[in-house]
């Protein structure tokens, strides 16, 4: 009889990828053998509910999707963590912890080059006992316009905890800086420098040592700013962007989050990667959805079946040692990335889906024709796009995911 090992999915508004995952983790049916036991996997979503301290936590594997909002369920997993070892995607402790603000210090303190960037006093505050006391001895006023100069123009202002764009406003003087500012209520805001111009803008997707390298407009409509693109880097350069997206996910113990990078006169910037929530949506990823679905799936059934035990110290030691060589900065980030690929067990994981998963690109692949896929598309674009437009942009989404079988079928050698 196997042993059963359980993953939880903690959900908020997901419609999509987990039924897609459900779905296809339910046509494999696995069974594992793994170090003389027989192992299945049972999946269930977790439901939000008081909870006694002490109770114990069924799951292995929690895939997490709510720490960022919602504290009842932040604080349930990091209690399944503590008392019951359970593995979580991702570390809710760092999570909580590394704002965007402070994932530009410590990338900054890797060496990797991301923007000039400064950190400004809210503008308003919220009223506390103490406060008027504090800004009246320790406040200085200081001059937001010496503050832009010294950052440059073009510039963004924008919250230092991040929050999908919002609160983001593109400043490219002075007076702009200004009016942006008083808008922007309590919120900290970073000011950091824009990289123009620039030929590439990329979005990195990292799910354990797996990762994705996509084209991104930022300035298209929502459902179109991951682009259907291919070779627009070469070789040197993927390995590049793997290693610092890698460097940035084990850095802080995340195995699920997103990159952004600017390429400009051959240099990628780093701007925009404490994003441990990304977008997971077919409303956004469309054609990129089963590369995802997939590499979730491949990374929590080894998480799950292997028992990887969580990594509590985030152990920035090793990644400083290599920071303060005299190593050049492209070999420091290959060293970072050894670390990374070290820390996600990137050898035993490959051989873990060789032996293990063999099916799994072959059932995805089937699986996305069904009209059942087709109907979790549908379901997804009827909560997201007026009713008017639920058929277009249904067949305009499954249109890109067929796209994606027939590259696909060119990779498996399946024919069209």
């Amino acid at each position: 009889m196997a042993t059963v090992r359980r993953i939880g999915l903690s959900l908020g508004a997901d419609l999509c990828w987990p039924a897609f995952y459900e779905d296809i983790i339910a046509a494999l049916n696995p069974t594992f053998s793994v170090g003389g036991e027989r192992v299945s996997v049972d999946i269930e979503r977790i439901t939000i509910e008081p909870f006694a301290l002490q109770a114990p936590v069924a799951y292995d594997v929690v895939l997490d999707r709510l720490t960022h909002w919602y504290h009842t369920s932040r604080e349930w997993i990091k209690k399944a963590i503590i008392l019951d070892g359970t593995y979580v995607l991702n570390n809710p402790f760092t999570l909580q912890s590394m704002e965007k603000h402070t994932s530009y210090v410590a990338m900054m303190r890797l060496g990797m080059p991301v923007p000039e960037t400064w950190m400004l006093p809210p503008k308003g505050y919220e009223q506390a006992p103490d406060l008027d006391v504090t800004l009246a001895t320790y406040a200085r006023m200081f001059d937001l316009s010496a503050v832009g100069d010294a950052v440059g123009y073009p510039a963004f202002l924008k919250p230092y905890e991040g929050g999908g764009w919002v609160g983001v406003s593109r400043v490219d003087g002075a007076d702009e800086l200004q009016r942006a500012y008083d808008e922007s209520g309590t919120s900290l805001m970073n000011l950091q420098k824009a990289v123009e111009p620039y030929d590439l803008f990329l979005r990195t997707l990292g799910v354990g040592p797996q990762v994705n390298v996509i084209r991104y407009d930022p300035d298209a409509a929502l459902h179109d700013r991951y682009k259907v693109e291919f070779g627009f880097v070469d070789d040197d350069e993927l390995r590049l962007l793997e290693d610092m997206v890698l460097t940035i996910n084990a850095f802080f113990g995340w195995d699920f989050n997103s990159c952004e990078t600017i390429r400009r006169d051959g240099v990628f910037h780093p701007i925009d990667f404490a994003n441990a929530c990304p977008d997971s949506q077919v409303t956004s990823l469309h054609y990129h959805i089963p590369w995802l679905v997939k590499a979730k799936i491949r990374w929590s059934l080894f998480c799950a079946v292997t028992r990887r035990p969580m990594r509590l110290n985030p152990e920035w030691g090793e990644f400083f040692a290599v920071a303060d060589s005299d190593m050049a900065y492209r070999d420091k980030l290959a060293a970072y990335g050894e670390i990374a690929r070290r820390r996600f067990d990137a050898d035993r994981f490959t051989e873990f889906c060789d032996e293990h998963l063999a099916g799994l690109d072959e059932a995805a692949y089937e699986y996305f024709a069904t009209d059942r896929a087709r109907g979790i598309v549908r379901n997804k674009v009827a909560a997201t796009f007026p009713e008017h437009e639920v058929d277009e942009f249904t067949d305009h989404f499954f249109g890109l995911i067929e796209f994606w079988r027939r590259t696909e079928a060119d990779r498996l050698g399946s024919g069209s």
